[in-house]
């Protein structure tokens, strides 16, 4: 019986934190390669999906792996935005009801 941690959903999420890490690291000397990663991390956001009813893989630790990867990513691009177009209110409120919203459907 294979591994949780190994579930081929799961690995697809090591590899989209891997390419977050790596966008966000060159997102200011690097546009087009920050965009490419952040694309492509994207694209392997649906394919886990996917992957996870494809192969009956779905688990809790994929579940929680998959929303807090979409949630820093949210919040780092957000950050970013927020630095890089002044006033940076927009991307602060974005970010608060990211979380907000996300946490309500956590706890309602």
């Amino acid at each position: 019986l294979l591994s949780v941690y190994l579930y081929i959903p799961n690995i697809i999420g090591y590899l989209r934190i891997l390419l977050n890490c790596n966008a966000f690291a060159i997102c200011f000397s690097s546009k087009r390669l920050f965009s490419a990663l952040y694309f492509l991390s994207f694209v392997c956001d649906a394919v886990d999906g996917w992957c996870a009813r494809k192969f009956n893989q779905a688990s809790t630790f994929g579940a929680v792996l998959d929303m807090v990867t979409d949630r820093i990513s949210t919040a780092c691009l957000l950050v970013i935005l927020s630095q890089v177009y002044r006033p940076s209110l927009v991307f602060s409120s974005l970010l608060a009801m990211d979380i907000a919203s996300h946490w309500l459907q956590i706890y309602r």
